[in-house]
């Protein structure tokens, strides 16, 4: 099962909205004779890759899979019959697939041709990996992670604005590389005018997500790069066409919705990303943003790199929550702390926001 995983990380960021998947098949000697995972969306599933990889020797062996097989039509066959023309003898899978074209009936495809079928080898991290996947089709919504960088003393920049680079390059990789994982990036109209912001992914390989843009009065031009970029979207309140069409026309996608003290209600954003198929979506800034995030509730995970600097007087990373007594903060549950270089990188679940 660990090698099975190992094969899924591959495809982390490149096939959404499809689950990461890897599968590895094992002859009666305890041999690995065949492996495979989802390479592309549209593509072979992991388990298909596998017993072609295996050929003949897949006829009773043992699957390891990290997700259930699929029981359904879709771009491809189904691999829980695949498995069962293959002639394998036994499934260990880590995870239940909750979609609603599975969610057991691949399992239950499985048992009816005789097929021993064991399940939770491996399932903690089977479901880190797929946390999107996982989140969007039980809550019809993406997963949302929340990344901050700051100094010691919690300020992402100077009182003059400057903020490149408070963190090490060794953080700034670590998180270009969760970049590359997600299926979206946002931030707001602020961090636009102040930064410019590309987005993309540096410092690491990886695919570029699709960034969004939020911002409820259009406080930002189409100037800025973002715009160019294939795939942006433009989060705003409804306006008249003539406030957005600079917008279109350089490609970005604009998403308009009702607004309540120049705020756009974060929650159907993301319900609005799930139904564009966006399974993940990380938010990077500006403070504000941040605050407005984590008020609305729509922050599952967070993110903090911190660098063992002191500024001062500066600006702050997460804005007004509207905390008068400290019973009232957001609090962090599951916590991980890591070192990376000099800086630590200390990540939690948001307790009100992250449904078991």
């Amino acid at each position: 099962m660990r090698r099975a995983l190992q094969l899924a990380a591959r495809a982390r960021g490149r096939v959404s909205p499809n689950p990461i998947v890897g599968a590895v098949v094992v002859d009666d000697a305890g041999q690995i004779v065949g492996e495979g995972y989802h390479q592309k969306v549209g593509g072979p599933h992991a388990e298909v890759h596998a017993l072609r990889d295996a050929g003949t020797r897949a006829r009773g062996s043992t699957v390891y899979c990290t997700l259930e097989p699929c029981a359904h039509h879709g771009r491809t066959g189904p691999c829980a019959v695949a498995l069962v023309e293959a002639g394998i003898r036994r499934l260990v899978c880590a995870l239940e697939d909750p979609d609603a074209r599975v969610a057991g009936q691949g399992f239950a495809m499985l048992r009816e041709a005789g097929i021993v079928v064991e399940l939770g080898a491996g399932a903690d991290a089977a479901r880190e990996q797929n946390a999107g996947y996982l989140h969007h089709r039980r809550h019809h919504r993406p997963r949302v992670w929340l990344k901050l960088a700051q100094s010691l003393d919690g300020r992402i920049a100077t009182r003059t604005g400057a903020s490149r680079w408070i963190t090490s390059e060794t953080s700034r990789r670590h998180a270009h590389r969760w970049r590359s994982w997600m299926d979206m990036v946002a931030v707001g109209a602020g961090t636009v005018v102040a930064d410019d912001p590309a987005l993309t992914v540096r410092h690491v390989r990886g695919p570029d997500p699709r960034a969004l843009v939020v911002s409820a009065r259009v406080s930002c031009g189409p100037e800025a790069q973002l715009f160019s970029r294939t795939g942006t979207v433009l989060a705003t309140g409804r306006h008249d066409a003539a406030k957005t069409d600079a917008f279109s026309a350089q490609g970005a996608d604009v998403w308009s919705f009702e607004t309540q003290d120049d705020q756009i209600d974060l929650q159907q954003l993301v319900h609005k990303a799930g139904e564009e198929g966006i399974t993940s979506l990380l938010i990077e800034g500006g403070r504000s943003l941040s605050a407005a995030a984590l008020r609305a509730g729509i922050v599952d995970e967070v993110m903090i790199y911190v660098a063992p600097r002191l500024i001062g007087e500066g600006v702050g990373s997460v804005g007004d929550l509207g905390v008068e007594v400290i019973d009232d903060s957001v609090r962090l549950t599951q916590i991980v702390t890591r070192r990376l270089g000099n800086d630590l990188l200390y990540t939690g679940k948001v307790e009100p926001c992250s449904p078991v």
